[in-house]
């Protein structure tokens, strides 16, 4: 790289611009008063904030395939509860508890096996807080919305630490019919699911839930809690090939859908705060490569093996045991400590610029598309604002049409009256003119249409507009190949679905168009990446073919680079993000040799934002660096969801968003070199609100903190 090329990216990084220039622009269009109000706006930098809820199948779910995230937002000090909707009890047999009493294969305790269970999960909890496995818990009993009871344990040292214990019935089995199980509840197999009491809980009176009871009972929760970030487990994580069996647990995925179902019952209620949620990968990781560093997943093994009680030494003395010794014998899972994904909310495709320069970000909020936007480089942020429908999933696609409008396009799950009308779909909304509202939403339906109702596992969709102004979008199907739906004419009906072929692949296609109008469509695979490229402009796309490149941990990201396309995405094992650009033109896409991009560690998708990297660094924040070479993570302290998105803009400033936990959109902005400093700000600011609070303190009116981030009045 060319030591001016440098000088400009140390510049870009070095000049985090935080919209003080709009502020003061608002304010000389209102006076000296409301300058000088103004001027005593505060832009904080983006700390994590809100609260976590994890809602899981099995007590070890969280430990297997939520940490590091869950480590990490225990460590920050904000509000972290974790649901149990099962008690676990397996078998009732807590094998290599002695194996060298005669009693080791004694006969099935279920009741003992769930306290054992609890009992490491405490330990692990207290650890992950203190430090200290041995932390003191208080133990009570609670009446739930839902006409039951649950065990609610609050942690003595850190009490904004809490576990809550619905104590229902597991399946027993990973993928046995078995309609005592959620998965018979959800289909009405059932007509109702009871409780299996650990032996030490406070809970003494058993009970059973009807599915609407069961849905009352965990939107209870919510209310109880208000989360601003849920996490959770994959309601669609598709089937094994030929239609066999899940290719997860009944109870991780049944589960996640009665959490949706209790996520959109609590989206109606008032006096909450916004809420974003995020779907995690379970089982089958086994079979993908490993996404965090090595130190990383020695520290996530560190927990299993506290809650696996691997010492076997009675600390807890407790007679049911101190942990779950099904699980020391393999603490490490099938390699789960060493990875963590998500199903859905990978996308960094999310944000986009309007012709006028106004910028647009997405992000499903409360079941709902939420939208933000600023006018330009001058100018405030605004929002959230919402489009009118519900039951939207994770994640968003952006993009500008041919008229200057955005679309937005996203994948809704519609929970239907009955088990058979379950399923998801592909929507989008474009605006009913440049800058102004979008209109309702439209289907484009599924790929799949066989079984929707019990897999569903498509990707989030990827679009592109091509130069006569006509939208394909592209998404995974259930079968893990390449579908996509085309307009026929700008602004026009879609096509039919068309079937492209591929096999096994992960993550959400991405797609971009080289500046000669030639498209790029990329998804990765467990063992690489395929390639559906246009040979010319207009012709149809050639592919899959191999590209040859390395393994990658399944996310990718694109930008338009010359007469080629750059992708960007995650080395397995170590976190770092590599890239390579693509150039087609002949018989398949060639490919420049690898460089490495920014820093050490991270893990999930990386936002481009001109010259800029926005991802999740080494300690989980998100942080920038250069695209170019090996450079340090400048990181934040901030933690956030899914996966960051970022522009750049014409006057050779880039912007970078994320969501955070607490469910609000934060923002970093670069100036290029030489740019002029923004008024009344002679330092580098980092992350920030978007929509900042305002405080009018000393500003010749009364009263402070006024919210929602309008200028004062």
């Amino acid at each position: 790289m060319s030591l001016a090329r440098r000088t400009r990216l140390a510049a870009l990084l070095a000049a985090f611009s935080v919209g003080t220039a709009g502020i003061t622009a608002w304010a000389y269009g209102h006076g000296t008063e409301h300058l000088q109000a103004a001027a005593k706006v505060l832009v904080t930098p983006s700390v994590t904030e809100g609260s976590a809820l994890q809602i899981v199948a099995h007590p070890d779910d969280d430990l297997f395939f939520m940490n590091p995230d869950l480590s990490r937002s225990i460590s920050t000090g904000i509000k972290v509860t974790t649901v149990y909707l099962t008690s676990g009890e397996s078998d009732g047999r807590n094998e290599a508890h002695s194996p060298h009493l005669e009693d080791a294969a004694g006969p099935a305790d279920r009741a003992a096996y769930a306290e054992a269970r609890q009992n490491g999960i405490r330990a692990a909890y207290a650890q992950m807080a203190t430090g200290d496995r041995a932390g003191a818990w208080q133990r009570t009993s609670v009446p739930t919305a839902g006409g039951g009871s649950a065990e609610v344990d609050v942690l003595v040292a850190r009490p904004q630490v809490n576990l809550v214990w619905m104590e229902l019935r597991e399946a027993r089995s990973i993928s046995g019919d078995n309609p005592e199980s959620l998965r018979g509840l959800w289909d009405g197999r059932t007509p109702a699911l009871g409780a299996q009491l650990t032996s030490g809980t406070p809970v003494k009176d058993s009970f059973s839930y009807t599915k609407d009871q069961a849905v009352a009972a965990i939107a209870g929760v919510f209310e109880a809690y208000r989360p601003t970030t849920i996490r959770t487990q994959d309601p669609t994580p598709g089937r094994a090939e030929g239609g066999g069996a899940f290719l997860d647990h009944q109870d991780h995925m049944y589960g996640a859908r009665f959490v949706q179902a209790a996520a959109e019952r609590y989206a109606k209620t008032t006096d909450r705060p916004h809420f974003s949620v995020q779907n995690y990968v379970s089982y089958p990781n086994s079979s993908l490569p490993p996404t965090l560093d090595p130190q990383t997943a020695e520290e996530k093994l560190g927990y299993l093996k506290t809650y696996a009680w691997t010492d076997h030494q009675d600390w807890c003395g407790s007679p049911a045991g101190c942990g779950d010794r099904k699980t020391a014998t393999r603490p490490t899972g099938a390699g789960w400590n060493r990875t963590i994904r998500y199903s859905r909310g990978d996308g960094t495709s999310w944000m986009t610029e309007g012709v006028s320069g106004r910028l647009w970000a997405f992000a499903a909020l409360d079941g709902r598309m939420a939208y933000w936007s600023r006018s330009g480089p001058q100018a405030l942020w605004q929002g959230p604002e919402f489009l009118p429908g519900d039951g939207i999933d994770s994640g968003a696609a952006a993009v500008r049409l041919w008229d200057g409008r955005i679309g937005v396009f996203a994948t809704r799950t519609t929970l239907g009256a009955t088990p058979q009308e379950y399923g998801r779909e592909v929507v989008y909304a474009v605006q009913s003119s440049v800058d102004g509202g979008f209109g309702p939403w439209q289907s484009l339906g599924t790929p799949d249409t066989v079984d929707r109702s019990g897999t569903s596992a498509i990707s989030g969709p990827s679009v592109v507009v091509d130069p006569e102004g006509r939208m394909t979008v592209y998404v995974r199907d259930s079968r893990r190949t390449l579908r996509a739906r085309a307009q026929e004419t700008p602004g026009g009906e879609f096509g039919a679905w068309q079937a492209l072929g591929g096999a096994g692949l992960q993550g959400d296609p991405v797609t971009a168009t080289d500046d000669s109008g030639r498209r790029h469509v990329y998804a990765a695979t467990a063992g690489s990446v395929l390639a559906w490229v246009q040979p010319a402009p207009g012709t149809p796309l050639r592919g899959p073919v191999p590209t040859g490149l390395p393994q990658t941990t399944g996310t990718l990201s694109v930008r338009a680079e010359g007469d080629g396309v750059r992708l960007f995405f995650r080395r397995p094992g170590i976190g770092t993000v590599a890239t390579s650009l693509a150039r087609a033109g002949g018989p398949a896409p060639e490919f420049s040799p690898v460089a490495e991009a920014g820093g050490l560690g991270g893990y999930g998708a990386v936002g481009i934002a001109g010259d800029l990297l926005a991802g999740r660094a080494g300690a989980g924040t998100v942080g920038v660096a250069a695209t170019d070479g090996p450079q340090p993570w400048q990181e934040s302290q901030m933690l956030y969801t899914g996966a960051p998105a970022g522009v750049a803009e014409g006057a050779g400033s880039a912007v970078a968003a994320a969501l955070g936990l607490d469910a609000d959109l934060h923002v970093i902005t670069t100036v290029p070199a030489g740019g002029a400093t923004p008024a009344g700000s002679r330092t580098p600011a980092p992350w920030h609100r978007a929509v900042q609070p305002w405080t009018l303190a000393q500003a010749g009116r009364p009263g402070s903190a006024v919210a929602g981030g309008q200028p004062p009045r």
